[in-house]
């Protein structure tokens, strides 16, 4: 299986700002700079979220260590000391 490359998950491109002169100035519902505003917040949330996913990617994966150091054996309770019981029961 191939490698992924970051080709492969280009970063996003944000949008082309209109120029003063692509709005009327008429007022218009959908003014060229608001549909630039609404293209701007959807390339920040994309940036995010592929900022996030090559953060993601650049950590290498965890691996259980198979052939590590012996992990130290806990200490058996049968083996332990004998429990001298609660001091103040003594009384």
């Amino acid at each position: 299986m191939p490698r992924a490359t970051p080709s492969d998950d280009p970063p996003p491109q944000p949008p082309a700002r209109p120029d003063l002169d692509d709005c009327c100035h008429s007022g218009c519902t959908q003014c060229v700079f608001d549909l630039y505003d609404e293209a701007l917040e959807r390339y920040e949330l994309a940036l995010a979220a592929w900022h996030k996913r090559q953060a993601r990617n650049a950590r290498p994966a965890r691996r259980p260590d198979t052939q590590g150091a012996k992990s130290k054996p806990q200490a058996d309770a049968s083996h332990a000391a004998p429990s001298r019981g609660n001091p103040r029961s003594r009384r």
